[in-house]
């Protein structure tokens, strides 16, 4: 089941949470018919888009609800198979936040209430970077896959996630988080002709509300320091 932050510092970026919790709108179009696949399939597919090594995205975000933005810079630190370190500061470095999540469960989050709705799911998180998580245990998995394009879709009790990912250059991934049939998040990302993320907009549909990412770095690093993995001092 996707999880939720809680983003508390960032000005009106808290305003994006709030929605992503209570919006009530209409699901969006979505591949119908898709034919069962098997959670061992399902997670083969995922695998392709994980990351290999170690990637550093440094980028650039802005959050707009129409009436205001805000923004700041930020970066994800990304080791394979299933491990993000994330931080985020807003106008002038204030703000600071930062976090550890392996697969779709924080390790830790400092300060412990901050990073609180910034994305609304960890999956839709993943997504802005360009990676589709493969379905929890339990779920029931549908898809279809075919010359570099991707549609899967799975369901987890009231939750249901679903991908679209193109492999051409460049390439898209679209992810769409509905609980209860109601969609509480899209995720538009562009990606080069290596699968790294250029671009990502979230999009909370009701409002609209929307939180662009633009990468300004993508490096490739032997290893990440110990310390990174380790929550900041108090």
């Amino acid at each position: 089941m996707p999880q939720h932050f809680r983003l508390d510092h960032l000005g009106r970026l808290s305003y994006l949470c709030v929605l992503a919790a209570c919006v009530r709108s209409a699901p969006a179009p979505a591949p119908q018919n898709l034919p069962p696949v098997s959670a061992a399939e399902a997670a083969r597919w995922a695998s392709a888009t994980a990351p290999s090594g170690h990637r550093l995205n440094r980028f650039r975000w802005l959050f707009n609800d129409g009436q205001a933005s805000v923004g700041g810079r930020g970066s994800a630190r990304l080791a394979g198979p299933d491990s993000m370190r994330f931080d985020i500061a807003g106008p002038l470095g204030l703000g600071g936040a930062a976090a550890m999540v392996v697969g779709d469960q924080a390790q830790w989050v400092h300060p412990p209430d901050v990073i609180a709705r910034l994305i609304p799911s960890y999956p839709l998180m993943w997504a802005m970077f360009g990676v589709i998580r493969p379905p929890p245990r339990g779920a029931r998995s549908r898809g279809t896959r075919s010359e570099g394009n991707t549609l899967l879709q799975w369901a987890n009790g009231a939750d249901t996630v679903r991908y679209s990912h193109r492999a051409a250059s460049p390439g898209t991934l679209r992810a769409e988080w509905q609980r209860g049939g109601v969609t509480m998040g899209i995720v538009e990302t562009r990606l080069d002709a290596d699968g790294a993320p250029v671009s990502a907009r979230l999009t909370v549909p009701s409002v609209p509300a929307r939180l662009d990412i633009t990468i300004v770095v993508d490096s490739i690093a032997l290893a990440f320091p110990r310390s990174v993995w380790t929550p900041p001092a108090p």
